[in-house]
């Protein structure tokens, strides 16, 4: 599976913060976004694989209203399939990442927003 160039760097507003993300513009692109967060500098990668795991919801009554209890809202249990979430935290791994996925690297300003961004390498995926 060739991944190269899948997708394509865009402007975008994250937490009324201009920044830049990936959008897919391949059917083979193994994510469905990433963004780049400017108050933590952290690149969130969102990928296809899904995971299920448990959340805790509010109770709904017939009609969709949330029912209340003697302690607030009534919640349950439920098993939900998310997508598989990265964090990356430093400039030259985000750099690596956008030069095979974007389409429009050497074109698009992106290093505006990662000036602040360490050298450290680190990667999170959540669980």
């Amino acid at each position: 599976m060739n991944n190269n160039n899948t997708m394509m760097l865009v402007e975008a507003t994250w937490q009324d913060t201009k920044t830049f993300k990936l959008l897919p513009i391949s059917s083979d692109c193994p994510y469905v976004e990433c963004i780049f967060d400017p108050s933590s500098k952290v690149f969130v990668i969102i990928s296809k694989v899904t995971k299920s795991s448990l959340h805790m919801l509010p109770k709904l009554d017939e009609y969709g209203k949330a029912v209340s209890g003697v302690k607030g809202a009534k919640q349950h249990r439920t098993s939900i399939d998310t997508f598989q979430e990265y964090y990356i935290e430093d400039a030259k791994s985000i750099k690596e990442i956008l030069n095979i996925f974007a389409t429009n690297v050497k074109t698009f300003n992106f290093s505006k927003y990662l000036d602040k961004v360490s050298e450290k390498p680190s990667v999170t995926a959540v669980m």
